[in-house]
Formats: structure tokens, sequence, C-alpha cells
């Protein structure tokens, strides 16, 4: 008996230890398939980036060897100037050298234009969706079926299908100063996209998994319609929140169509669309190309990683619910 025991705990022990092994091989396999595909897709980024810092002249000839993810005779020539004024143009290129990123068009007032159009469409946008999605999701009115099947049809609406008729209708709107038209503007840029019909619908969907005996609760209490939404919805909702300004960021940081057709001129143009214009400016630098394209992407990557929590939350509660 202690002989067939021990014979049992030995083959016990034996497969606990043939299942650990599985278990770390597959782990293994998992880790290399992950960094395998974390460096597919971060190469592309780390040779801009590192680029950037190079001579022109160095960057085409370092694409054939390992040195092109190696930051080697660094300089910051293709930034160069960060002092460009607008009205004056008073910065220009050291002698000798070819001028940099931010001698060659005025960097600095364009990357504010998409910062603060951008931050304004997702702040708006958070407020405007959320409300509209809290509404159909928790209130009880005559047309609410109608209005959601509207949003969602919405969303299946390509946006080009609607930019022509959006242009002259805004192109007809006054504005606060006096002026007869929001052509050329921030606001052309800002207030059309504050409301999107697919911000609403994902705003929707999580609100509608959140259990209404809290609004019940509430109600008994005695809040209000507004303190409901305020303490209670998006204090419970942040994940979706996180998600929706993540999507709206990125796409309202790189809209190309629309300011190109409503604005003139870099004094209220975007990244995307100056971005149009240098790349056909001659001579074509790469190191310029670089910096431009590096200081366009590095902002989205650091807003992903400081919602990337939230965002990855969103989405996983999403899937559960399915």
């Amino acid at each position: 008996m202690t002989t067939d025991s021990a014979l049992l705990r030995a083959e016990a022990a034996a497969r606990a230890r043939s299942a650990q092994t599985r278990k770390t091989i597959r782990s293994a396999i998992n880790y290399a398939v992950m960094i395998g595909l974390a460096f597919f897709f971060a190469f592309p980024i780390v040779i801009m980036l590192v680029s950037s810092f190079k001579p022109d002249e160095q960057i085409a000839g370092d694409m054939r060897s390992l040195y092109a993810f190696i930051p080697r005779n660094i300089t910051t020539e293709n930034y160069s100037c960060a002092d460009y004024d607008l009205a004056t143009s008073d910065c220009s290129p050291t002698p000798g050298e070819n001028p940099g990123l931010f001698e060659r068009l005025p960097f600095g007032r364009i990357y504010f234009n998409s910062v603060f159009v951008t931050a304004s469409i997702v702040i708006g946008g958070l407020l405007v969706n959320s409300m509209a999605a809290f509404a159909l999701a928790r209130l009880n009115f005559p047309g609410k079926k109608l209005l959601l099947t509207a949003v969602i049809a919405m969303i299946i609406i390509p946006f080009e299908a609607l930019a022509v008729p959006l242009l002259l209708q805004v192109n007809s709107f006054p504005w606060i100063d006096g002026s007869s038209t929001w052509i050329n503007s921030y606001q052309v840029q800002i207030f059309p996209f504050m409301a999107d019909a697919f911000s609403i619908f994902l705003f929707y969907q999580f609100f509608i998994g959140i259990p209404k005996d809290f609004d019940e609760a509430a109600r008994v209490d005695g809040a209000n319609i507004f303190t409901i939404y305020w303490r209670i919805i998006v204090p419970l909702s942040l994940p979706v929140f996180a998600t929706v300004a993540i999507l709206q960021a990125l796409t309202h940081w790189g809209s190309f169509l629309w300011p190109l057709m409503a604005t003139r001129g870099f004094e209220f143009q975007p990244l995307p669309v100056a971005m149009r214009v240098f790349f056909g400016q001659a001579p074509r630098q790469w190191g310029d190309i670089m910096a431009f394209a590096s200081l366009a992407t590095v902002p989205v990557l650091i807003l992903f990683l400081l919602f990337q929590r939230w965002f990855v939350q969103s989405v996983a509660s999403a899937g559960v619910k399915g």
C-alpha cells in the first residue's frame, strides 16, 4: 500500500510538473508572439523618431541596415527654430544650413490649431454626446425609439456625402463678431462635429448596462435628472468616456477633408492640411518630414498611454455584454 501511494504521489507530481511545463511553454510562446507583433507595429514609429534627429543625407543610407533604429550623429537641425513669428517671419536658418521645419512654415501656430480644435471637439463632444445618450438610455419620452433608430442610421452615412451640403450651410452662418460666414475659422472646425452618432451609440450601449435601481434610489433621495447624470452615471462610466475621448481625438487629430475645404492659410489650418502643403514644398527634405511626422504622432501615443486602462476596460465590458 505504501509503495502504491508513493507511486501515485510521484505520478501526480510528474503530471503537475508536466502541466506547469506546458503552461510555461505556452506563456513563452504567447509573449514571443506579442513581442514580435509589438516590434512589427512599433518599428516604423521608432525609425521615424530616430530619423528625425539625423542629418538628411544619412537617413537613406541607414535604411539599409540596423542603423535605421540607432540614433547617431544626432542633430536638431530638422526641427531648428521654434520661435517662428507668423506676422513677421523673423526666423531664418543658420547660414550654410538647410532650413528646418520651423523655418519652412509656422509650425507653432499650426500645432496650436490642431490641439485647440481637437481638445474642443473632444471636451464638448463628451458632454453633448453623453447627455444625449443618457436621455435615450435612462428617460422615457415619446419618439425615443424613432430617435435612437435615426442615430444608428446616421452612423452608416459617410461624411463625404454630407461635406458639401454642410459647407454650404456653415457658409451662411453669422458669427458673434459680425462676420457673415464661418469659413476659415475655429468654429467651423469645432461645432459641426461635437455631436457624433457613433459616440452617442457607444455611450448608450454602456448606459443601458447600468442598473436603473441607482436612478430610483437617487430619486427617492430627491435627486433630479441632472444630479443623476452627473453624480451617478458619469462616475460609473469613466471607461466609456475614455474610449470616446480616444476615438474622437484620433479622428479629429487626423482630419483632413473638412479643414481642407473650410480653411484657408496657416492661420486656422491643422496639421494634416499643413503637412500636405509642407510635403509639396521644394526642396523635399526627409529629415524635416520625419520631424513633422514625429511631432504629429507623439501626442496621439501619449493620449492612448494615459487612457489605455479605461479604453481596454470599456472594450472588455462591451465584449462581455455581447
